[in-house]
């Protein structure tokens, strides 16, 4: 890989941080985008509604982060909000953090300062999808120069909609240090318009575009400074291992951490006294207001010699709001 901020995606080590909702330049039909987060103003930490500044610093310990990965919004606001947080991460975590920029805009001199000294080592950019091909000679071309001077890493990430010979010549001509092209997929937030513009799900796929990763990598694919993120890669880089990561981290010595990153653990509804009164030894289990969890394999063992009546087996993400993905009686 060409960049320290894939490579640390790849180990599932980078935290998503998303800064602001709303575009003020730019309405791309392929804005992925679910409600929750277009045209809002709120801070997203990986799946973490951000509060305040901590939540932020926390999230990242959640999950042992290598590095973070900075995105949504145009605004000034969005400006101000990732040189803070881009400070408190460096601060808090040291040079070693690597923080990386999406943006769909250019930014200028200042701005590319501003976020050289925050601690930014690279910044992606995507052009609109209007002016590929017409980039030299643009401010698109300029600020990959500016980024550079400034301290940066400059490279260009677009989503796969068609190959552009113009971005490998941008990486020729030194101005860019990489490009990664992401395979083109369709989500809730952009299904409809991208039907109208002509696009359709690859047969037997959840969300890749049919037809364009093929043109894409007869163009673009053996140039060895561009990288063609696929969907598949990205659910088991970006968000699985990720997930193992956190659970690892959070994980309490009863949990089991599955294949796909979720814990594993019993819940039953007795007195903890019940644990007690049968010798059951304390990092087996840990008593809440109205249950107990305990080891699933301790559960379903005390129910069928009948020490307890009945119970559950619960798999839930290790992500701060626990979404519960299954729930097994055991009885």
């Amino acid at each position: 890989m060409h960049s320290k901020g894939c490579e640390q995606c790849a180990k599932g080590g980078k935290m998503v941080l998303f800064v602001y909702g709303y575009c003020d330049q730019r309405d791309c039909f392929y804005c992925p985008l679910g409600e929750n987060r277009k045209n809002v103003t709120d801070v997203y930490a990986n799946e973490r509604l951000v509060e305040d500044d901590q939540d932020v610093i926390e999230e990242a310990k959640r999950m042992d982060a290598l590095g973070a990965s900075v995105t949504g919004g145009e605004p000034q606001e969005a400006m101000a909000r990732t040189t803070r947080y881009l400070s408190l991460l460096k601060e808090e975590f040291g040079e070693d953090f690597h923080t990386h920029l999406y943006t769909g805009i250019t930014g200028g001199r200042e701005n590319m300062r501003r976020l050289s000294e925050a601690g930014l080592d690279e910044i992606r950019f995507h052009p609109p999808f209007e002016q590929w091909g017409d980039l030299h000679g643009t401010e698109w071309e300029d600020i990959l120069y500016v980024a550079r001077e400034e301290g940066l890493t400059p490279a260009f990430e677009i989503p796969g909609i068609r190959p552009e010979e113009e971005f490998l010549d941008f990486l020729d001509e030194g101005a860019a240090e990489f490009c990664n092209v992401n395979e083109f997929e369709m989500s809730q937030g952009n299904y409809r318009r991208m039907q109208e513009e002509g696009f359709e799900l690859k047969e037997g796929h959840m969300s890749a575009v049919e037809g364009t990763r093929e043109e894409i990598l007869d163009v673009m694919g053996d140039h060895e400074r561009v990288y063609f993120c696929t969907s598949v890669f990205k659910d088991a880089a970006q968000h699985r291992r990720r997930l193992k990561r956190m659970a690892r981290t959070i994980r309490r010595p009863f949990d089991e951490v599955t294949d796909d990153g979720t814990l594993v653990y019993g819940k039953t509804w007795v007195d903890a006294g019940t644990f007690e009164d049968l010798g059951v030894p304390e990092e087996f289990y840990t008593v809440k207001s109205d249950h107990v969890e305990v080891a699933w394999w301790l559960l379903e063992e005390m129910i069928d010699e009948g020490d307890l009546d009945e119970g559950e087996i619960v798999e839930q993400y290790p992500t701060y709001d626990g979404q519960v993905v299954e729930r097994t009686p055991v009885a």
